[in-house]
């Protein structure tokens, strides 16, 4: 009876074609949610994809009506559904549901699936979320619902979740304790809501360790207070903030990346980048600075500092580099200055002494 059952087995794999996951990777990686070790800010290596080579294969016969199962990936996106389909494997790691109709989260939508660890809702209609709905996924890391009707965060996210993607929803509040019991989060992208300074409660992060916050395209006048000090990331890039106050970035000084283009910037007072140490990469593109930002001499670890399409009129000999040798820990690979009303050929030559390559710098290009 087992040869039988084997020769069965093999014959079925030889006449299998192979399977092309691309649906759910292709959407990985345009929208950058599956990062390297350099973009997920220091996160551990439980916060990368599952190594599938490593995956050992099973061979369900469960596979909902229309959907892909290969080894432990479940695609069912651009099916149309309009409620998370039955039927799905218990050893499923990936279920895949982007693109649909689904406009509610059931209770017992996900039950059974222990082992699942990325969920994909991406571009649905859901605006309703069970208190118990993710109840059953104690072993999920990443959460995408980005691009739904959600008014507000879901409540009971799993404890195991590492990395939540919410941009564009319908989000207004952060309430405090929304957070309350995800101590393994290191990620959280909620652009694209609607979000005032106001909308965020204090204490609403308390508790997370954060590596990677992205609050973009959302209604901000300013950098909001009690982020995670545990950041090293904070993009905060197409708001209405105004200004940057010598307090605004104090609890940040682990920050080494920033991103604070496409707001309405004119003024940083001076000090306030003295709080962050370990910078490297500085946004401040397309604002309306009238000068280079004061202190950036003193960021020892400063590599890349994008300026353009400000209202900068003057780059002074000492703007970006520190006076003296062997005071900068690492030079300058890129500066953008283009399409600011400065006259290029009037900056002296002196003021880039600390850029690996002229290549880096970028003048030009302005056009009233």
């Amino acid at each position: 009876m087992q040869p039988l059952w084997l020769l069965a087995t093999l014959l079925a794999l030889g006449q299998a074609l192979p399977f092309e996951q691309k649906g759910f990777w292709d959407f990985a990686l345009d929208d950058g949610l599956f990062m390297n070790d350099e973009e997920a800010s220091g996160a551990d290596s439980t916060s990368g994809a599952p190594d599938m080579d490593s995956v050992t294969p099973t061979f369900s016969a469960i596979c909902p009506f229309g959907c892909h199962c290969h080894l432990r990936v479940v695609q069912c996106s651009d099916l149309g559904l309009k409620n998370v389909p039955k039927e799905i494997s218990p050893d499923t790691m990936l279920l895949d549901l982007q693109s649909n109709d689904i406009s509610e989260l059931r209770k017992d939508d996900f039950k059974g699936l222990q082992h699942l660890y990325a969920l994909v809702l991406v571009n649905n209609k859901i605006s309703k979320i069970h208190e118990k709905a993710f109840s059953p996924l104690r072993k999920l890391q990443k959460l995408y619902i980005s691009k739904n009707h959600l008014v507000e965060i879901p409540p009971n996210l799993p404890s195991s979740l590492v990395e939540l993607r919410i941009h564009d929803n319908r989000i207004r509040k952060v309430p405090k304790g929304v957070f309350s019991g995800l101590r393994n989060m290191n990620c959280i992208e909620m652009g694209g809501n609607p979000l005032e300074n106001s909308g965020f409660e204090p204490g609403a992060f308390d508790g997370l360790k954060l590596n990677y916050l992205r609050i973009s395209e959302a209604k901000l006048t300013g950098i909001p207070k009690d982020l995670p000090e545990t950041l090293n990331e904070l993009h905060l890039d197409h708001n209405k903030i105004q200004a940057i106050e010598l307090e605004d970035l104090l609890r940040y000084s682990k920050l080494y990346r920033l991103g604070l283009g496409h707001n309405q910037i004119r003024m940083i007072e001076n000090g306030s980048l003295s709080f962050l140490p370990t910078l490297r990469e500085l946004h401040l593109d397309n604002n309306k600075l009238s000068r280079v930002p004061a202190g950036l001499p003193d960021l020892k670890l400063l590599q890349v500092v994008y300026l353009h399409s400000n209202n900068i009129t003057k780059v002074g000999v000492n703007d970006f580099c520190p006076m003296g040798f062997g005071v900068k820990r690492a030079y300058y690979n890129g500066i953008s200055l283009f399409n600011n009303p400065v006259p290029y050929w009037e900056v002296q030559p002196a003021t880039f002494r600390c850029v690996t390559d002229r290549l880096a710098i970028q003048f030009g290009n302005y056009k009233k």
